[in-house]
Parts: structure tokens; C-alpha cells; sequence
């Protein structure tokens, strides 16, 4: 399944929302390869392995569109923590866990903060390993 693929599968309006979502994090990190994986897209994958000697496979950024919300998933840290958390009082009307911005609809978020955020993202890269 592609990208596309996945877009086209799902209902208005969350088809439109997730394409104009999908062609923002492309304009804003076109050098993250995109797919899909696990039920979202993906964007710019990288395999991790902890000192413990877990490893997996794992995507910098994800979106996602889930029943009731859109989840964007951005798994990137600085020394400050995770970055979406530092971007909480700025997205307002979203529900901001430690990698994951969730919210209702598109125009629920200021879409310049959500470029802002996938821009830091893009530039620090995945979250240290722990």
C-alpha cells in the first residue's frame, strides 16, 4: 500500500485533512522517505537499538487518522524531553502526549506550528537511544 493508497481509502472530510496534512510534512521534510506502516503513514523510518539490546524499526514522524482523532506522532527529543510536548501551549485545541499531537480536526491546529514542529523534528532527527 502506498501513501496515496492509504489517503484515498479513507472518507470525506478526513480525506482531505489527512492529504493537505500529508502534503504539508512532504513540503516541510521532503527528505524523509515516506510509506505506510502499521495503520499510518510514515515519514523517514530508522531502526533503533537500546544498550538493553531491544531493537525495532521505527519512523521519525507518523500520522495517523483514528477514529475520533488525527494522531501526528513525532518521535524526536531534545534535552528539554520530547518536542511535541514543547509545543503544548502552542497547539492549544490538540491533546499533547510525550511524542503524540492529537486533535479533532485540521483547523483545530495552527497548521504554521505543526510545519514549525515537523521542521525542528527534521532538522534534530529520532529520539536519542536510550
Amino acid at each position: 500500500m502506498t501513501p496515496d493508497d492509504y489517503i484515498d481509502a479513507l472518507e470525506e472530510p478526513r480525506r482531505g485533512e489527512i492529504r493537505a496534512l500529508h502534503d504539508l510534512i512532504r513540503e516541510t521534510v521532503p527528505e524523509l522517505e515516506s510509506q505506510v506502516g502499521s495503520d499510518m503513514l510514515a515519514y523517514g523510518p530508522f531502526h533503533y537499538r537500546y544498550a538493553s539490546g531491544r531493537e525495532g524499526d521505527a519512523s521519525l514522524i507518523s500520522l495517523s487518522s483514528r477514529k475520533n482523532y488525527i494522531s501526528l506522532y513525532v518521535l524526536c527529543t531534545t534535552d528539554d524531553g520530547y518536542l511535541a510536548e514543547q509545543y503544548t501551549e502552542r497547539l492549544p485545541k490538540a491533546d499533547v502526549g510525550k511524542s503524540c499531537v492529537r486533535f479533532k480536526r485540521a483547523a483545530d491546529v495552527d497548521l504554521g506550528v505543526v510545519r514549525e514542529l515537523i521542521a525542528e523534528a527534521g532538522r534534530i532527527g529520532p529520539a536519542a537511544e536510550g
